[in-house]
């Protein structure tokens, strides 16, 4: 390689380290960060703007901009309020509520924003924890932790499974069956049901009544149906990987956008959307695609690869173990973007699929934030909700039920892929 390609592969790696160590030192308007790294790249001519531009998924932003206008009109329904309102009146006791609306936590991170999902069940968490008595520090933190478990099991949940798709052109029914195969799906609800069990033993002690809760009602049918058609209009493009790669995207903007003009005219879903995770989500596809134009791609899977010495099974654990332990303390998007490609190549250097490696990398990133309360953004809204009520909670406790919860969850779910996969 010469000076000159060196020169600009430093370069880049530079810039993108910056601005991944931006996101564990920064909380807010971190898209300043990732675009002020990209105009530096611009000014350095490693890459022009129009490059950049080619350099974005346009299809995988679609999706992930149309799926969340849906969500936040799904939340405005009252559907997912009236479900775990249903269920905490059907749970025999507290710890029988808390398990529930930990599994219901999950199953709606499924198709909706995580941060949305702990905001949206919060408040049942700590009318319970008043009936009861007792301190709403476990129920906020098992919400939170099962939302984050959950994220990944379809390409709709989380950025880092939009992430995932775009990496290894993943469709939405791939999720679950790829290549005649069990997808990432079933990984991540073995995981959920070891993990679940964990909560169901914590929770075990608490069983004194919920008592009555208030009963709400679906407030608007619409969200729900318009939720219902973009699901069966994903599986339906997801057929055939051509139409899903040209109007995938195009068709769930079309979803997101009648939903804004029927139901979102006020302005309040527009205010909501997470712009910044938009902006962060393109900016990344930018980063990382400069990264593997400049070689620096290739050259990390070399050196990793010369590390693990050509064996599978450790070039797995190392990147599910350093997956877990990086995303214990940063934020998983920027992680999961550098690392898939390095995954996906250190695959091909081996002759094999990268599924095994790129599923490996994306569960034990998204779950390995669970960790800690600054592991995810869901984990910090839980902790912002305990504090801002004047509950105590330390670093310490969040790792006491957020460890082995991530242990037992990323190791069933590894161990089933590898078996699956290998």
């Amino acid at each position: 390689m010469g000076a000159y390609r060196m020169g600009r592969l430093i370069l880049s790696v530079i810039i993108f380290l910056c601005v991944y160590i931006s996101f564990a030192v920064v909380r807010e308007k971190r898209f300043l960060w990732v675009w002020g790294g990209i105009i530096l790249l611009y000014l350095l001519r490693i890459i022009s703007p129009l490059e950049s531009i080619r350099l974005v998924n346009w299809n995988i932003i679609g999706i992930f901009a149309g799926t969340l206008l849906v969500a936040e009109l799904l939340v405005e329904s009252g559907l997912p309020s009236a479900v775990a309102s249903f269920l905490s009146r059907k749970a025999k006791n507290v710890g029988w509520a808390i398990l529930y609306l930990s599994i219901l936590s999950g199953f709606v991170s499924s198709f909706t924003e995580n941060v949305a999902t702990v905001l949206l069940l919060a408040p049942i968490a700590f009318e319970l924890a008043k009936r009861m008595k007792v301190s709403p520090v476990p129920f906020l933190v098992s919400i939170s932790i099962s939302s984050n478990l959950q994220g990944t099991a379809t390409l709709v949940g989380d950025p880092p499974s939009i992430i995932l798709a775009d990496f290894c052109k993943l469709t939405f029914n791939d999720f679950f069956f790829l290549h005649g195969k069990p997808g990432i799906f079933f990984a991540v609800e073995i995981g959920a049901l070891f993990s679940f069990l964990y909560l169901y033993y914590v929770f075990r002690k608490y069983t004194g009544k919920a008592g009555e809760m208030e009963k709400k009602k679906i407030e608007d049918v619409f969200p729900i149906i318009l939720f219902c058609g973009l699901i069966a209009f994903l599986v339906l493009v997801s057929s055939r990987r051509e139409m899903f790669e040209k109007i995938g995207g195009l068709g769930t903007m079309l979803f997101g956008l009648l939903g804004v003009l029927v139901r979102g005219r006020d302005g309040k879903v527009l205010k909501r959307f997470d712009w910044e995770t938009l902006l962060i989500l393109c900016g990344i596809f930018i980063l990382v695609g400069t990264l593997e134009k400049v070689g620096a791609i290739e050259l990390a899977a070399r050196k990793l690869g010369g590390f693990t010495k050509g064996s599978i099974f450790l070039t797995y654990l190392l990147l599910v173990v350093a997956s877990v332990a990086f995303s214990a303390f940063i934020d998983n998007v920027p992680y999961v973007t550098a690392m898939i490609p390095v995954g996906m190549e250190m695959a091909n250097t081996l002759g094999m699929e990268p599924y095994l490696f790129a599923f490996g990398i994306v569960i034990g990133a998204t779950v390995g934030g669970n960790i800690t309360p600054i592991g995810a953004s869901a984990n910090l809204v839980a902790f912002g909700l305990l504090r801002k009520k004047r509950y105590n909670i330390t670093f310490l406790d969040f790792v006491k039920l957020g460890l082995p919860f991530t242990i037992l969850a990323v190791g069933s779910a590894c161990v089933f892929l590898w078996f699956v996969w290998r």
